[in-house]
């Protein structure tokens, strides 16, 4: 008999879906609060929960041998003091819708000038600007990972160009031009869109530098999704003021929840969300669990295992 502890926000929704999986051999605890988890599951086996709440949690769970994320993020889990003997893997292949509605919807809200259409509507002003259209733009990916390939091919169903920024990979069908190490000036100078969706490691750390933006020309908006730390961003702060680039969606920040101090509420041309593009909802969630649980009692590899060198 295997033992689950789920950790999370809700963990009645979570509990009530793994049940419905009707998973062999594996009785549950589920709880938001990390004590009281502990208090009735601690000798579990298996953890499923929110990197913040597993990070306070490993430590007092000697029999523990995996562990399932809800995120695909696992910065919390690769501080060293975490190290042990155990599994963990993410959340992966979820996230690629979630993500292309969100950054299309800010790419179609600005070259369709939804926002001033509604400023006129507001003062009863008949407003016939023509506007933009996707098509035919050049959308650059940061990153063509699982999501990177899912807003490629978003991109082409809406006509666009799609350069790819990577460290080896071009295996995206979606892309029709790879760039890698040293050529991040080639890769900037042609985009309208610049889309960076990287995880936190330090090889990504500012990977989107002051060299990255210098090349962009002026009409480029630079839409962040991944983490913060892959962003200049006082860089890009600097170039906004000064009307070197055209705008900015950002949804991550070094430090969230971001602060009032911060120079980004006041930047202009700038749309900030509260990294709230991709949510991790419990039913796409628990279908990667339900599936890497039927793989861990059947003895097989798991789906999405977390490489703790590399950090993804």
């Amino acid at each position: 008999m295997h033992h689950l502890l789920i950790l999370t926000k809700h963990p009645d929704d979570y509990r009530a879906r793994v049940e419905a999986g009707a998973l062999p051999d594996l009785a549950i605890v589920a709880a938001s609060d990390v004590a009281d988890g502990l208090a009735r599951g601690a000798h579990s086996d298996i953890l499923l929960g929110d990197p913040t709440r597993v990070k306070e949690a490993l430590p007092h769970l000697p029999r523990l041998v995996w562990t399932q994320l809800t995120w695909a993020g696992v910065e919390p889990m690769l501080d060293p003091a975490l190290r042990r003997d155990y599994v963990l893997t993410n959340i992966r292949g979820v996230f690629g819708p979630l993500m292309s509605e969100y950054v299309f919807g800010y790419l179609l809200m600005l070259e369709r000038k939804i926002v001033p259409r509604l400023e006129s509507q507001r003062a009863g002003r008949w407003d016939a600007t023509l506007p933009g259209t996707l098509q035919g733009k050049t959308l650059g990916l940061v990153g063509v990972g699982s999501i990177g390939a899912h807003l490629a091919a978003t991109g082409k169903h809406f006509g666009m160009r799609v350069h790819g920024y990577t460290r080896s990979s071009r295996d995206c069908r979606d892309v029709d031009r790879y760039f890698h190490g040293d050529d991040k000036a080639a890769f900037a100078r042609e985009l309208d869109y610049l889309v960076a969706v990287l995880p936190n490691t330090d090889e990504t750390a500012a990977i989107v530098d002051a060299a990255m933006l210098a090349a962009l020309p002026p009409r480029a908006v630079v839409v962040n999704v991944g983490r913060g730390r892959t962003l200049d961003e006082a860089t890009l702060v600097e170039a906004l003021h000064a009307g070197r680039l055209a705008g900015a969606v950002l949804d991550v920040f070094p430090e969230e929840p971001l602060p009032e101090s911060s120079p980004l509420w006041a930047t202009p041309n700038t749309y900030i969300t509260s990294h709230t593009s991709a949510p991790s909802f419990p039913a796409d969630i628990v279908g990667v669990f339900v599936d890497n649980y039927r793989r861990f009692h059947a003895g097989q590899s798991l789906q999405y295992r977390v490489d703790f060198e590399r950090g993804y």
